[in-house]
């Protein structure tokens, strides 16, 4: 029996719900897709407009007068009795971490593409992003109404980059100024979109004439490749009988979400045409929770691996994935409710953080709207107000029936900058703004220069931090001066040393003692940092194994050859000494710090620095100049390929090379080439180029 969701709004059973996200490059058309959505499904009476500033889910100042979407926002609509939870998230590569958070708790997504530009760089990544998490997803080709759409070649390049299985669910009516509508394959009708400029009323008609042999050859292939994913519908296929309809979307449904096809729709938003039957996609062949599998965790008591199902009466199990600091209300915690039920003003266990919490309210969210509700339930995705310690990526659960599900990984932060307030008065409340955001933002991080006494701010990105900084000014009123952007470098050891740290201070009374001895090991690139005790015998007590971790972990933030923070390295304690009486947390603390500045000092420290995946797209004419300005910023040149009448350039630069490069690429190709980058990785700097880094730093 499906289990019943209730809203305010309807009452739906759980089958009947999804949990969707857009997803998409920058400009492929998420947030102007998203409007159709709404306006179609009754929830705007009024299509919105990017350029007027006038969408519901890009509703902050900074989104509307940039035209872009920062943070990921939640809204829910109905479609055909079905409820639909949606979350429109940003294209930009500096807010990655908004479409990671949200891709950890949906339950399926659509992929918009261009079709002019097909498969480009962030479609890649934000692909690869939702298949890290296993989430089933149609794609709808976008823009076929623009100069330059192709379907055909930006399906080629969907089958080609991504190793999937496209199947064509709608076909094109004509590209460019002449699409006037799609082909229904299954059905064999046509939809048009002609007569009303809303696009709210369509007409069916038939294939239109010339159009017969290729929609019968693409109709062939599409029943073909659901058939295959079936025997019983494959053995029909075989006798020569064609399946019935609805056994054809059974099993195309399964193979959606047992990630086997991908159903694909094209159209165009802006001219809204085509986006009705991508709804129905998402109702027909993308999963309710109930088709998800249970939800897997440990059980932080007995260290065993243990289910949730999807329903309300199982314990509850609820994870993190945003924090939002809402000026109105204070913080607001985005939950995803995987099992059982959560109700305002109960008490849970934040089994991340070890706990207790007590949900103040329930919220529905509605982009920067809210409707208040008693309880949640199992499938849903909702906000809570009253979560003080809670942070992204933690599980609450029942206290008597504890889980922790699996957290979020971010990206580590690329580019930083110096902050200070205006004024003395500024002071206290810049610290407010900066650990407020960071909260709501895992890849921004604050950290102190001791030698300077200046608070530096990390991001993903220049307009990531520029974000940051005018969000102070408008939502928390600190003005503040910044320095130039400065490259987020790392450092890192090459080699196994091993280090002693012995803090002994006598101060007239009770005395402070504590000796340890460190051994340092290099880790693989991106593997990041691990702690392991290999002291035997209680040559240092248990619970001073912890400050001596602790002692570690600040020495690595602070780092030893230029002050970058110490990484991809593991780091064993294996010897030490204690007093009896004048042994103390803090003393072990220090002594694991002076123990990690003496170890890698014998390690072959060297610096790591950022490289970033660059596409650079432009005339013919230019290829060589641009090659040639690349090479000269240390770049690996990748390879090039045609995008229609351009080239595109992929290379792998480092970040340190890219400052005034949008300057420079204009004034080399008239200002016809573009570029677009994203983080990739961080590698180990020539050593010529280390002197100049540690000579500025000295």
């Amino acid at each position: 029996m499906a289990q019943i969701l209730k809203t305010t709004e309807r009452i739906v059973s759980l089958d009947k719900v999804r949990n969707i996200g857009i997803i998409a490059h920058i400009d492929a058309g998420k947030t102007t897709t998203t409007e159709r959505i709404l306006f179609y499904t009754g929830k705007t009476y009024k299509l919105g407009n990017i350029d007027e500033g006038t969408t519901v889910t890009d509703w902050m100042p900074q989104e509307r007068e940039r035209g872009i979407t920062i943070v990921s926002a939640a809204i829910t609509t109905f479609w055909q009795d079905h409820r639909i939870n949606i979350i429109d998230t940003p294209g930009h590569v500096d807010f990655t971490a908004e479409v990671e958070r949200s891709l950890r708790v949906l339950d399926g997504a659509v992929m918009i593409f261009d079709a002019a530009s097909g498969v480009q760089s962030q479609s890649e990544t934000v692909w690869h992003q939702a298949d890290k998490y296993s989430v089933p997803r149609l794609i709808f080709m976008n823009k076929m109404d623009v100069l330059g759409a192709d379907f055909k070649a930006s399906l080629k390049m969907i089958k080609d980059r991504l190793s999937i299985k496209p199947a064509v669910i709608t076909y094109p009516i004509g590209a460019e100024q002449s699409f006037k509508g799609v082909i229904s394959l299954l059905e064999r009708k046509a939809l048009f979109w002609e007569k009303d400029p809303l696009g709210i009323q369509f007409e069916e008609g038939p294939i239109p004439s010339g159009m017969e042999t290729e929609v019968e050859a693409a109709r062939s292939d599409l029943i073909e490749q659901i058939c295959a994913e079936d025997e019983g519908l494959l053995a029909q296929y075989l006798d020569g009988k064609e399946p019935a309809l609805a056994d054809l979307k059974k099993v195309l449904r399964q193979a959606t979400i047992n990630l086997k096809l991908v159903p694909l729709f094209v159209g165009s938003s802006l001219r809204n045409k085509g986006v009705q039957p991508v709804l129905d996609g998402v109702v027909d062949f993308l999963p309710s929770p109930l088709d998800i599998p249970a939800v897997k965790g440990i059980n932080p008591i007995t260290g065993q691996e243990e289910e949730r199902e999807t329903r309300n009466d199982s314990p509850l199990s609820a994870l993190a994935f945003k924090i939002q600091v809402d000026p109105h209300v204070g913080k607001l915690t985005y939950l995803r409710v995987y099992s059982g039920t959560l109700k305002s003003g109960s008490s849970v266990m934040n089994t991340s953080k070890r706990n207790e919490e007590r949900i103040g309210r329930l919220l529905l969210m509605h982009a920067d709207k809210r409707e208040e509700i008693t309880e949640a339930y199992a499938g849903e995705i909702v906000a809570a107000i009253g979560l003080t310690k809670t942070s992204t990526g933690d599980t609450l659960a029942d206290s008597g029936k504890q889980i922790i599900l699996e957290s979020i990984t971010f990206p580590e932060p690329v580019i930083s900058l110096a902050i200070e307030p205006k004024t003395k008065a500024d002071q206290e409340k810049l610290g407010n703004a900066l650990n407020r955001l960071s909260e709501e933002d895992p890849t921004f991080k604050i950290k102190s220069n001791r030698e300077t006494g200046q608070t530096i701010i990390s991001g993903m990105g220049e307009l990531h931090l520029d974000i940051i900084v005018d969000r102070m000014k408008r939502e928390f009123g600190v003005e503040a001066n910044t320095g130039a952007p400065q490259v987020a470098y790392k450092e890192t050891v090459k080699k196994i040393a091993n280090g002693e740290g012995k803090y002994i201070h006598q101060s007239g009374g009770r005395g402070q003692y504590g000796h340890c001895l460190l051994r340092v090991e290099p880790k693989n690139r991106g593997e990041g940092y691990e702690f392991a005790s290999e002291i035997k015998g209680g040559a240092i007590p248990t619970e001073f194994i912890s400050p001596i971790e602790k002692g570690v972990k600040e020495a690595m933030e602070n780092g030893v050859l230029a002050g970058f923070p110490l990484v991809d390295m593991k780091v064993v304690v294996y010897d030490g000494s204690f007093h009896e009486v004048d042994s103390s947390e803090i003393a072990f603390k220090i002594a694991g710090s002076m123990a990690l500045q003496d170890a890698v000092k014998n390690a072959d420290l060297t610096l790591l620095e950022p490289i970033m995946k660059v596409e650079v797209t432009t005339p013919e004419e230019f290829l060589g100049t641009v090659i040639g300005d690349l090479s000269s910023r240390r770049a690996q040149i990748l390879g090039t390929e045609n995008r229609g009448a351009m080239r595109m350039i992929k290379a792998m630069v480092p970040l340190s090379e890219i400052p005034g490069y949008t300057t420079t690429l204009r004034s080399m190709t008239q200002g016809r080439a573009s570029y677009y980058m994203e983080p990739s990785h961080y590698e180990e700097m020539p050593k010529n180029v280390q002197s100049q880094v540690l000579a500025k730093k000295a």
